[in-house]
């Protein structure tokens, strides 16, 4: 839809945005710059494809916010008790606190409305953090490993489906099938995230999550409300 936007006595149309619409664009534009002049561009993004992406960034972004509290709480709590674990603790928040930020722009810039419940996720996320490290480091470790691999697991669900439903037609049915370079941007982000959230679970079992009392009793539920958290922040 075109508005006609007055400035200095000139009239010119403005595009209205709409979710997503810089994903289309950006599709468009990969497109025109990769292919011959003569061929037709990406047919654009279904409408279940565009709901499905707009469901994977809010998930993700309120899934990384989660991450980035619950190791606030840990090093409120471990590193005054433990500073030998600074340096580790530090560097797995930091890294999430990158993940979260990128998905912080993904969300502004193709207008994916945040969670609706995001300020239970800061809530929650800070007390698991806080609350396993007050019971122990081990306790804490424990958390991490839970996370980690529900994370882990849930981003290469996300992988799946990028990989395999996303090769758009062009249009006119000229060409190949190929998957939108924005697609394949994203696909990547969610490659690297999940590589270093693997890499924190690895770190977890390191320093002993395994060894927390009770064990199973803190992993299984934890992995519990994780799993319950990504289906209520793909939804509300």
């Amino acid at each position: 839809m075109l508005r006609p936007q007055l400035n200095n006595n000139v009239t010119r149309p403005v595009r209205c945005f709409s979710a997503l619409a810089g994903l289309n664009a950006s599709t468009k534009a990969a497109t025109n710059s990769t292919t011959p002049k003569d061929k037709e561009q990406l047919e654009p993004l279904s409408p279940a494809q565009k709901a499905y992406l707009e469901r994977a960034i809010r998930v993700d972004q309120a899934g990384e916010l989660g991450a980035d509290y619950i190791y606030r709480g840990q090093i409120f709590v471990l590193t005054r008790k433990y500073p030998h674990l600074r340096p580790i603790l530090n560097h797995m928040w930091e890294q999430e606190v990158h993940h979260r930020a990128t998905f912080n722009e993904l969300q502004l810039k193709h207008r994916v409305r945040p969670s609706l419940i995001t300020p239970l996720w800061k809530m929650g996320a800070i007390a698991m953090g806080a609350g396993t490290a007050l019971i122990s480091r081990e306790a804490a470790m424990a958390c991490t490993e839970a996370v980690e691999t529900v994370i882990g697991g849930h981003y290469n669900e996300q992988l799946r489906v990028l990989n395999n439903q996303y090769e758009q037609k062009h249009a006119g049915g000229k060409g190949k099938a190929t998957t939108p370079e924005e697609i394949k941007s994203l696909i990547a982000t969610i490659k690297e995230f999940r590589d270093q959230e693997l890499e924190h679970l690895d770190t977890a079992i390191q320093n002993n999550s395994r060894m927390a009392v009770p064990y199973m009793l803190i992993t299984e539920g934890i992995k519990g409300v994780c799993k319950l958290a990504i289906w209520s922040a793909e939804r509300i």
